[in-house]
């Protein structure tokens, strides 16, 4: 049975308890839910791969409590320094490359050497971190290539009895994964757009950023089908056939009785925090899902890179 564990002291000390021993947790951060294991124990990470059925060859990022536990495992840079100052905590990750004595299990960075690094602004998560005093690696707490999970209900409908604990602490209020800067390559690199609008990382820097081509797996969230529902997602629709069900955003909304919209009102903060919800709520259905134009501006961006990967064929 998975434990559900308070977002009180005494859950937070159980669930580093329960990463101490090696255990599976997974825990409340502002983006999604994480499927969080000791970065440093080998079988533990394991066993995130084994319960998400994840491929091997794509990397999980660790979260840190602070930027000095985050200097541990990264080789620093001014640049990163720029970045940290300005979004950690928060909903950006940093790809660096790995620092001298790490420490960290091979399978955290799929035999790459660089690793995605995170400091969370969600309390219960920090506070985790801070019991545990060192990494955990986490992914979203769902099976691979499912929804990500927003709330610990989602968690316990893909990974129930498969992992001992989740804390519950709520929904997220991100609702979308980490935006992802690479930073061990010539320029700072979007690798995934996410739940901090590329344009605020750039502002910071002072300068554009590059973007990745995708074509090798060096971070989460870049396998083509990824975030996918059971049925078909069609992109850019203005309605919903009979045999579908509609996911709206702004002035297109849907008019059957099982229809959902991202935003009524088209703001995209709100779109993005419903996002895994909406299409959780729609997959249950077990119909195909027609989604409504979503701008490609701020976090729109990364609102389109998920339902993209949903409806890639797979």
């Amino acid at each position: 049975m998975t434990e559900i564990l308070p977002a009180d002291p005494s859950g937070i000390s159980r669930a580093a308890t329960l990463l101490q021993q090696g255990a599976l947790v997974a825990l409340p951060t502002e983006t999604v839910y994480g499927l969080g294991a000791d970065a440093r124990n080998g079988t533990a990470v394991a066993g995130i791969y084994e319960a998400k059925g994840r491929p091997s060859f794509n990397p999980l990022i660790i979260h840190v409590a602070d930027v000095d536990q985050a200097r541990r495992y990264g080789r620093w840079s001014d640049t990163a320094e720029i970045l940290a100052s300005a979004f950690w905590p928060g909903p950006m990750t940093l790809v660096l490359p790995l620092a001298e004595g790490h420490g960290l299990s091979s399978l955290v960075t799929a035999g790459l050497d660089s690793v995605g690094i995170r400091v969370p602004a969600h309390p219960t998560a920090r506070a985790i971190l801070r019991a545990l005093g060192g990494p955990v690696a986490a992914p979203s707490a769902n099976p691979s290539g499912k929804i990500s999970a927003t709330t610990a209900q989602h968690v316990l409908s893909g990974l129930g009895g498969r992992i001992a604990a989740v804390v519950d602490d709520g929904p997220c209020t991100v609702g979308l994964e980490s935006t992802i800067i690479v930073l061990n390559q010539p320029r700072p690199t979007l690798l995934r757009a996410g739940g901090l609008p590329s344009e605020a990382i750039e502002a910071a820097l002072g300068a554009p950023l590059d973007v990745a081509d995708g074509a090798e797996i060096i971070a989460p969230g870049q396998l083509a089908s990824h975030y996918a529902p059971h049925a078909s997602v069609r992109l850019n629709a203005q309605a919903a056939t009979d045999e579908e069900v509609y996911l709206g955003f702004g002035a297109a909304s849907g008019r059957g009785p099982d229809d959902l919209t991202l935003s009524a009102s088209g703001d995209l903060v709100e779109a993005a925090a419903h996002l895994f919800d909406r299409l959780h709520a729609l997959d249950r259905l077990r119909k195909p899902i027609a989604v409504a134009p979503i701008p490609e501006t701020g976090l729109g961006r990364a609102i389109n890179d998920r339902l993209r990967r949903a409806a890639a064929p797979r």
